[in-house]
């Protein structure tokens, strides 16, 4: 039996999953990300973790394929993470360090990449080999796969989709410090600010103003209620990232365009919508293109990123 270990580090755990190589989990689990002393103990921490475990399971390191790991930073495709605010690393070849630690071959990538990697493997986009990832929570990420590989790009930034601009006139800083980035307008956080935007500049009635503040939930859950001034502002939401996914296609020609993140949890009301904008900005030759929800929920990550190594 053959195995392949798939890891997701985020900014306060770091999930793990042991998977044999048809795709089925064996087990998953998770670990707190240290980022104190800029990260420093990140890798030994999963190092050490992962030895551990092989060893509780009887596994032996010549009998575990590889180690694929994604990082919530832009990464090049020989495994060199640009930088991970988030982690406190700065450039550095993630892949050979992890790999000097447990003597078993590791592949790096983005996490949004992995993840939509992981949608293609066992999840929404399965049996596709041309997909683009969406993933709609605090920020817009996004990966890109072209004929089953996922595209990095020479700086890594390859799926970068939320800091495409979508408005050049934007007087506000998006957080990459860019303005008018998809990700202010087609994010849970932008759809917040642009909602109350929305609410200071006019007097209509919305159940959203009886609330002392709200989340990106309750904006779609009034809307899906046919509250006036929400359906609009989902409306201009589904508007920017239809578009701008009907431009994605053109560059990328996906089979299906995958939707996932907090946001998704919206289903069908969402998908529906950004269907019928991309289809009126898509280009002849996309309009094929479906919009689908993704599957995998919070383990799309390990799925990818395992499957990176096979």
């Amino acid at each position: 039996m053959k195995y392949v270990i798939g890891i997701d580090i985020g900014g306060t755990t770091v999930k793990i999953g042991l998977f044999q190589t048809d795709a089925t989990l064996v087990d998953k689990w998770e670990i707190p990300t240290r980022i104190e002393e800029n990260g420093a103990y990140i890798l030994s921490d999963i190092a050490t973790n992962i030895q551990e475990v092989l060893h509780n399971k009887n596994i032996s390191k010549e009998d575990v394929q590889g180690v694929g790991i994604g990082v919530p930073g832009p990464v090049t495709a020989d495994g060199v993470v640009k930088s991970c605010v988030n982690l406190g690393w700065g450039v550095f070849n993630v892949a050979n360090e992890l790999e000097k630690l447990i003597n078993i071959p590791v592949k790096a990538a983005n996490d949004a990449n992995v993840a939509a990697l992981g949608e293609m493997w066992n999840g929404g986009a399965k049996g596709h080999d041309n997909v683009i990832l969406v993933t709609l929570g605090t920020g817009v990420g996004g990966g890109v796969i072209i004929d089953g590989k996922v595209i990095a790009g020479s700086h890594g930034a390859g799926g970068e989709i939320g800091h495409a601009t979508v408005n050049p006139h934007e007087t506000v800083s998006c957080n990459c410090g860019k303005k008018g980035c998809l990700e202010q307008y087609s994010s849970a956080t932008g759809l917040i600010r642009n909602m109350k935007e929305t609410l200071k500049r006019t007097t209509t009635p919305s159940v959203l103003r009886e609330l002392d503040d709200f989340m990106a939930k309750e904006i779609l859950d009034a809307a899906k209620a046919g509250d006036l001034l929400a359906k609009e502002e989902f409306e201009k939401f589904c508007c920017i990232l239809g578009r701008a996914l009907a431009n994605f296609s053109v560059v990328a020609d996906p089979e299906v365009i995958v939707i996932g993140g907090g946001v998704s949890k919206a289903g069908t009301f969402l998908t529906e919508c950004i269907q019928k904008y991309f289809d009126e900005y898509a280009f002849l030759a996309c309009k094929e293109t479906k919009i689908v929800l993704a599957e995998l929920g919070n383990d799309a990550g390990i799925y990818g990123a395992a499957k990176l190594v096979i």
